[in-house]
């Protein structure tokens, strides 16, 4: 009988030493995860910095604004290239909240790259 006493505690007692590696490889996987989560939100954060180049709203073509202002995609810039032809260039940023779609918050976000000359 204590042999199979013997025989059902060897295993429990080895899975759950193995159970602890699991635990510590899952810790170090996670850690490992993060880290890569991290750098590439840096990353992603220096490529949104740096795409970030001042852009005339009175010059540029529905493309250009697109790619260059936060948050206005390719049928918001088309706006407002339509708005700009319609009422003549913009004479200052916040004028650019009249374009339908384009709100003050989107204005504000954008500030430091749109320019008027």
């Amino acid at each position: 009988m204590k042999h199979q006493i013997a025989s059902v505690r060897q295993p429990l007692h080895s899975s759950s030493s193995s159970l602890g590696g699991t635990v510590f490889g899952l810790r170090q996987f996670l850690r490992a995860g993060m880290m890569s989560l991290w750098v590439l939100m840096l990353s992603l954060n220096a490529q949104t910095l740096a795409a970030s180049e001042p852009v005339n709203i009175n010059l540029a073509n529905a493309q250009v604004l697109a790619e260059a202002l936060h948050g206005v995609g390719l049928t918001k810039a088309s706006r407002i290239v339509e708005y700009r032809e319609a009422h003549g260039p913009f004479e200052q940023v916040e004028e650019l909240a009249a374009v339908q779609g384009i709100g003050l918050e989107t204005v504000e976000r954008n500030r430091d790259v749109i320019r008027l000359q």
